[in-house]
């Protein structure tokens, strides 16, 4: 039996006297009770298992916070599944199966409700349910604080989860809920965790500490926003994020971590505005894996108190910097493995101690008028395939300014290194480098140091002031002939001028171990072995004559309008190369294209020749193919997107670039997708370098259209569209014979006849792969004559080269 009475007031005029009184218990009231009636609850404990379903107000009485409580002794003790108000109770909840406060429906208001509970989790939101929620408490050692499931939403205001057995706030399955002004601590779990697709969060104004693990954990492609948020304090990362995840933080402090402060991952996407990051025990920013990236803008990240890098790119992630300041750290920002790149731009990289920027293993890093201060070294480009551009930036106050080893080849353009303790820039072991308009300037040691014999190229570069002097270049003992560094109209304030290797010269050649204070700062080799070093000049231009390339294109099944299309555009091309060399005006050709029609058609294999069609005719430089789609151009905010663009495109250069599926680029309800700053990305890119590259876009035909007649833009770039129709029955046996041949084996007379009657029959729509079809099908046909041949004790040859009619797969 319920402790104390109810009373109920009715705001109306219907019903009033039936509904007005006082109730033993807050379900016979609740039952009573119609839309717009206030239940005031009197003071005491009401072990009931209560279910709100009408637009009612139930409340404990004013002045009394804690007055009543709700407290049954198993099962849900709150169910709300209306637009009602719940204002000023206490929920206790015993169940570790169920929720203390439920909500499952409607648009509730929850106001000034304490929950001190043991249950899954202190308040559940599920389904369609959007409450506001303000100025609530979840005490809840044994669950969850808050769980928002299922695709719910809501406002959660001013409210506080004081303890959690597992995460503070958990969102999943596509919930979407806000919360402002809120504070989670004291969590074994995670402060925050968003999970799976379509599940997003917005915080505004939130603070998260003392907790368990990370922070804020955003995971399996979910999406938050977190605005003037701060998360200090945890026993984990900070901020984690993994599997396509994507996170903004605005106006966020992150601070007093003991591990990352945010650490991300598999395919993820960090976007950092105006956001500090202090105190942390391993990186600032820990960017991992190819695909993952994070870009960060106006942030400040300073005093490490650990002793790893504040950045951390590896594994083929990206990271930009554009106007931070990263200080009083260890090391400033370290880029390693082979596809691992961080672009910094008008940034400031001061008071390290060790490195500011270190490159290795195949890494790029790219920096633009940046300031490098207080640092044992400026840069470190350190092996193999590592390099980038440091241009117009400024090295003050380091041991060395620029260093490079064991083969790697950066180019620093217009660079100046001022009052370095030891040299300006220092090249060994192998390292290369180009040196364009740079100017070193009081170093107590050298100017541009290069030993070992390096190939270094120094250009329009100028020393002044220096020490031991401008340049000094001393050759490997073993060095052959022409080896050492490449200079060309450099100078100095020395009266001696540059000196060149072989030169006598004093005092003695710098050696490795005179020079304790450079070599200091190396750290211990990795033992992972380096990468082998990229070509830095691309794909090799094709050797191959048009007439040879034209003819493997002759050679494909069928396509007949298709070779026709591109023997016009080539003819047209050659005759107005012949035409010019005559001394004669020649026609303008179009060289971009659209290839249209169902996948299978060989666009791809086309695309790839045609590229090598131009090469040779000599109007493209090496005619290599790159193939992109969607998503290797969108990003998925804002700027990302034109950094992918151009990035495809500049891997393109001297050669096609073929977009798959281009119509995606343009979906029919993009709303504000990144799509079209794709599209005007690439027009933009197209004009500015009409000689550089040939872009192919493909699709399916009734898309590309709609993509074209949308994007006139687009459509104006390109000179025809050649279509690529299905195959038919004949020329998918072709294929299939092809296949045969390449892999030895026979067709049957029976198995050809077959195959027409198989290609006739299969189902043509979207599924049908046409030429990939073909190749599956003699695929399935090997296998199950593998299945049949295997239990010959001793198959002839005949029995292994041999496909019949009974080895086609049944039609699906």
């Amino acid at each position: 039996m319920a402790q104390g009475t109810v009373q109920v007031t009715h705001t109306g005029t219907s019903r009033w006297r039936r509904r007005t009184g006082e109730y033993a218990s807050l379900a016979d009231a609740l039952e009573a009770a119609a839309d717009g009636d206030v239940l005031t609850v009197a003071p005491g404990t009401y072990r009931e298992n209560l279910v709100v379903q009408r637009a009612v107000t139930l409340r404990g009485p004013e002045g009394a916070p804690g007055a009543v409580r709700i407290a049954p002794a198993d099962g849900v003790p709150l169910t709300v599944r209306a637009s009602a108000i719940v204002q000023d109770l206490h929920v206790e909840g015993q169940d570790a199966a169920a929720p203390a406060l439920l909500v499952e429906e409607g648009t509730p208001e929850l106001l000034d409700v304490r929950i001190v509970t043991r249950s899954a989790a202190g308040i559940e939101v599920r389904g369609g349910a959007r409450p506001t929620v303000r100025r609530c408490t979840v005490d809840n050692p044994a669950g969850i604080g808050i769980a928002v499931y299922d695709g719910a939403g809501g406002v959660f205001e001013e409210c506080e989860v004081v303890a959690a057995g597992q995460s503070a706030v958990a969102v999943r399955g596509g919930a979407h809920p806000r919360l402002e002004r809120c504070r989670m601590h004291h969590a074994t779990g995670a402060g925050l965790t968003v999970t799976g697709e379509n599940s997003a969060v917005e915080a505004v104004g939130c603070e998260v500490y003392e907790v368990r693990n990370s922070g804020v954990q955003v995971t399996s492609g979910a999406t938050a926003h977190l605005t003037d948020c701060e998360v200090h304090r945890t026993d984990a990362d900070g901020v984690t994020l993994d599997t396509d995840a994507v996170l903004t933080l605005a106006d966020c402090r992150i601070h007093d971590i003991p591990e990352n402060a945010v650490d991300l991952r598999s395919r993820s996407v960090l976007t950092l505005t105006r956001t500090t990051v202090h105190r942390f025990g391993r990186n600032g920013l820990s960017v991992w894996d190819p695909g993952t990236r994070v870009d960060a803008n106006q942030c400040e990240i300073f005093d490490s108190t650990g002793d790893y890098p504040a950045v951390w790119v590896s594994d083929g992630a990206t990271a930009v910097l554009d106007a931070c300041r990263v200080h009083d750290v260890p090391d400033a920002l370290f880029v390693l493995d082979r596809g691992s790149r961080a672009d910094v731009v008008d940034s400031d990289l001061t008071q390290v101690r060790n490195t500011a920027v270190s490159v290795s293993d195949g890494a790029t890093a790219q920096l633009d008028d940046c300031r490098i201060r207080e640092a044992a070294t400026g840069a470190w480009f350190r092996d193999h395939g590592s390099g980038g551009t440091l241009a117009n930036c400024t090295v003050e106050a380091v041991q060395t300014g620029v260093i490079v080893t064991k083969g790697a080849d950066p180019t620093i353009e217009r660079c100046t290194v001022t009052s370095p303790a030891e040299a300006g820039v220092y090249v060994s072991a192998g390292g290369r480098g180009s040196f364009l308009g740079c100017r070193v300037t009081g170093s107590a040691g050298y100017g541009f140091h290069v030993i070992d014999g390096c190939r270094t190229t120094l250009r329009k570069c100028r020393t002044e002031r220096c020490a031991r002097g401008g340049y000094e270049f001393a050759e490997a003992p073993d060095a052959a002939p022409g080896s050492g560094p490449v200079v060309e109209d450099c100078t100095s304030d020395e009266s001696g001028g540059v000196r060149t290797p072989g030169t006598p010269s004093e005092p003695a050649v710098l050696t490795a171990t005179q020079t304790p204070g450079l070599l200091g700062t190396v750290p211990a080799p990795r033992v992972t072995p380096a990468p082998e070093p990229v070509a830095a000049d691309g794909p090799e231009p094709s050797s191959r004559t048009s007439k040879a390339v034209l003819g493997e294109l002759d050679a494909l099944v069928g396509l007949e309008s298709v070779k026709r299309e591109v023997r016009a555009l080539t003819d047209m091309i050659e005759v107005g190369r012949r035409r010019r060399e005559a001394g004669l005006k020649a026609a303008s050709v179009k060289r971009h294209l659209v290839f249209t029609g169902s996948p299978g058609t060989g666009k791809t294999t086309v695309a790839r020749l045609y590229g090598e069609i131009l090469a040779s005719l000599g109007v493209l430089e090496k005619g290599h193919l790159v193939e992109v789609s969607r998503v290797d151009l969108v990003g998925e905010h804002i700027g990302s997107t034109a950094i992918r663009t151009q990035e495809a495109f500049d891997r393109a250069r001297g050669g096609v670039l073929f977009i798959d599926e281009a119509y995606a680029l343009s979906p029919e309800d993009a709303g504000r997708d990144f799509g079209k700053e794709a599209i005007d990305t690439l027009v933009k890119l197209m004009e500015d370098h009409r000689d550089a590259v040939v872009v192919i876009v493909a699709g399916y035909t009734a898309e590309m259209e709609r993509f074209l007649s949308v994007n006139p833009g687009v459509a104006s770039r390109f000179s025809r569209t050649i279509t690529f129709s299905d195959y038919g029955p004949d020329e998918l046996l072709r294929i299939v014979e092809q296949q045969t041949d390449e892999h030895e084996y026979r067709l049957t007379p029976g198995a050809a006849q077959a195959l027409v009657r198989y290609f006739t029959a299969i189902p043509k729509g979207a599924a049908f792969g046409n030429g990939r079809t073909a190749r599956q099908t003699f695929e399935a046909m090997v296998e199950r004559h593998a299945s049949r041949v295997a239990q010959l004790d001793e198959p002839s040859t005949d029995d292994l080269t041999l496909l019949y009619a009974e080895d086609l797969p049944e039609p699906s």
